[in-house]
């Protein structure tokens, strides 16, 4: 099916374009969300006499997105989870608790704005895209952790998995020191 682009669509194209896709894509995605018109003769038409409202309303949104990007690039969100002694989360980080995140923090932010290939299972410091406009994309840091206390640790760089290194044997000296302060122990 060819569809007329009313706005950038990433892997697709720009504004005003007409392309080919399929049909399943356009009449489940392009279409419902106002993103794209069937490439009709009559549509054609329609979109030249509105091209110049659709473009300001375009640079519109861009201008908003990009009030909000510099505010947002760089922030760092913290997320509390549970997870076992390796650093493995009993869930998952999705973008809903993302998205839940990012709002109490101050900022509006949709779930599909928030580009997450696979979700975070484990404790750390992960980068996240997020889509603000298809011209506007920011960075934030998603620090996800056990306690508010190991989030400050990880802020810092410090590794909250890593297990401490137990020295045989000083461990065996502290044995052994602590058998000779009980003393004797009388056999009965």
């Amino acid at each position: 099916m060819e569809v007329i682009l009313l706005e950038r669509v990433p892997k697709l194209g720009q504004m005003g374009q007409v392309v080919r896709v399929r049909d399943g894509y356009a009449r489940n995605f392009l279409l419902p969300r106002g993103k794209a018109l069937r490439a009709t003769s009559a549509n054609k038409e329609r979109f030249e006499t509105q091209r110049a409202q659709l473009e300001a309303r375009n640079l519109e949104r861009r201008g908003e997105a990009q009030e909000v990007a510099t505010k947002l690039d760089g922030q760092s969100f913290t997320i509390i989870r549970q997870a076992g002694e390796s650093g493995v989360l009993y869930g998952s980080v999705q973008t809903r608790d993302l998205a839940e995140a990012i709002s109490a923090g101050g900022f509006s932010v949709e779930r599909s704005q928030i580009q997450l290939s696979v979700p975070i299972k484990t404790l750390g410091l992960h980068e996240v895209s997020i889509l603000l406009h298809p011209e506007v994309e920011v960075t934030v840091t998603v620090n996800v952790a056990r306690t508010a206390d190991e989030a400050e640790r990880q802020a810092r760089g410090e590794n909250v998995t890593a297990r401490e290194e137990i020295d045989l044997d000083e461990l065996g000296l502290e044995v052994g020191a602590a058998l000779e302060e009980a003393g004797p122990q009388d056999a009965e």
